[in-house]
């Protein structure tokens, strides 16, 4: 069974971590998505407003007059080096120059159409053939330079060379980061704070939110104005402040369900070992005290059985004295064994709740005295002494006579028992606001901390094997503490091996 709980356990947490290193996965994914589509929209973004720029026939000193890029463009063949060179028309305007307004820079057109020329050049020389049919290069461009997909990618590679010159808060500002960003999160639907920065070669701009934080351990990155091979100076960073919220909420609910779930597993499981154990040491004391119990009627009926045939004996039968002292005998030991019988009937209404306890104003310390004199002789026989120490100025307590002195009796008496040389004991009273506290100390065997917890349990004896030197079956202090407890008192002890113990109780007084 224990194994299969640490299984099971086991198997919950190996599924919750997967479930959360997956849903991590896919929030990786998900926010790489977003930044690329961001990056993405940025740089297009910037290409477009120039495209339009150059496109829109109502913007003025913004076109090319009625012709497109490349159509200025024409031949002119090397034959020393085998090539084929293609130049741009710049007879446009009296000072040679392309209108070029739609460039922010306003650099002229010289550059522009050097650049057009390469262009157009490298993407001549490297094709031989169109459509599978040879043409002479003069074809050739007739064709290309009419392809107005052509002509946009030639302008973007343009607008790409110029703009990377240009200032960075030129070319994208933190407004339009923000809305991209906030706009692609919600089609993910991906419901996280963020935190933006844009780097240029691992240093900062000055574009950047508030609260960015480059060490944040939930930070993304992409390239932004990255070139045809992926190249790029600047990188887009974003903090997502409330990765782990997003990532533990899509799993909260079922590893919750699951956690409860095994919790009740492990309760009940820890319930049942417990009442086994517990079964296991309740069977345990009742066998002990059963044994106990044997031994203790065995000595008694023993005894008076070897009494009765003294008694028939015709030479004891005709000697009083003898008799008498058997006579006794048969009444001490029948004495005994009641009392233990009686014992057992307390403890036993004192757990339905059948004891009736009637109680009025006594004094303690004369219930004390009272129960000294049960022992006294005893102690006396063994060579010891009982000595009382009354501190207490007020011992006025509401009890029931019969039973308080009972528990007074059995704590006397398991100090004289657990004496192994003569038995000295001291009782001492004393005043603590409006309780009086009673001590019963002795100087016998003591008792260990693992014995001082149990040695109000019923049926509880410290084992010593199997030798019976101390007479008794374990009910003697139980029963003293539930009558204690019912009379709203507390008893407790105070013990060390081989040094002797101290019983101590606390009873509320009366006025």
């Amino acid at each position: 069974m224990s194994l299969s709980l640490i299984g099971i356990i086991f198997v919950q947490g190996y599924w919750i971590k997967s479930t959360v290193d997956d849903k991590e996965e896919q929030f990786t994914y998900d926010v790489k998505q977003v930044l690329l589509r961001v990056a993405n929209q940025i740089q297009n973004q910037e290409i477009e407003d120039y495209w339009m720029k150059f496109k829109d026939a109502d913007s003025t000193n913004s076109r090319l007059e009625s012709s497109t890029v490349t159509e200025y463009s024409y031949v002119n063949q090397n034959k020393l080096r085998n090539q084929t060179l293609f130049h741009s028309d710049a007879i446009l305007e009296e000072d040679y120059k392309v209108s070029s307004g739609f460039i922010e820079s306003a650099r002229d057109s010289i550059p522009f159409t050097k650049l057009i020329n390469k262009k157009v050049t490298s993407i001549v020389n490297s094709r031989n053939n169109i459509d599978g049919s040879k043409l002479s290069s003069q074809q050739q461009i007739e064709r290309i330079i009419r392809m107005d997909e052509y002509e946009k990618n030639l302008l973007k590679e343009y607008i790409a060379d110029h703009t990377s010159r240009l200032p960075l808060h030129q070319r994208v500002s933190e407004e339009t980061i923000k809305r991209l960003l906030t706009q692609e999160l919600s089609n993910r639907e991906i419901a996280s704070e963020f935190e933006y920065g844009v780097y240029s070669s691992s240093i900062s701009t000055n574009l950047h939110s508030d609260n960015f934080s480059l060490s944040h351990p939930a930070t993304y990155g992409v390239p932004l104005f990255a070139d045809d091979l992926g190249n790029s100076n600047y990188q887009l960073l974003v903090n997502f402040t409330e990765k782990k919220k997003v990532v533990l909420s899509s799993v909260t609910l079922m590893a919750s369900l699951s956690i409860i779930f095994t919790l009740i597993i492990v309760i009940a499981y820890s319930s049942a070992l417990s009442q086994l154990i517990k079964q296991r040491q309740i069977s345990q004391i009742k066998t002990d005290f059963i044994n106990n119990m044997t031994h203790e009627f065995k000595t008694p009926i023993a005894t008076i059985n070897l009494a009765l045939d003294a008694i028939k004996n015709p030479k004891i039968s005709s000697d009083e004295e003898k008799k008498k002292r058997y006579l006794k005998m048969i009444r001490d030991e029948n004495k005994r064994m009641h009392a233990q019988v009686e014992n057992v009937l307390r403890i036993s209404k004192l757990e339905k709740n059948e004891l009736d306890l009637k109680k009025e104003r006594l004094q303690l310390h004369e219930i004390v005295e009272d129960a000294i004199t049960h022992i006294e002789l005893i102690v006396e026989d063994r060579g010891g002494y009982l000595q009382t120490h009354f501190g207490a100025l007020r011992s006025s307590i509401l009890a029931n006579q019969d039973h308080f002195t009972n528990v007074i009796v059995n704590m006397l008496d398991n100090a004289v028992k657990y004496s192994e040389d003569e038995p000295k004991i001291d009782v001492y009273t004393e005043n603590v606001k409006n309780y009086i506290i009673l001590k019963i100390r002795d100087q016998g065997t003591g008792m260990s901390k693992l014995v001082q917890k149990k040695i109000f349990e019923k049926f509880y004896r410290e084992h010593t094997g199997d030798i019976h030197n101390v007479k008794g079956h374990g009910l003697g202090l139980a029963y003293a503490k539930r009558i204690i407890e019912d009379h709203h008192g507390q008893v407790s002890v105070e013990s060390e091996k081989g040094k002797g113990s101290t019983f101590i109780i606390k009873l509320p007084l009366i006025s």
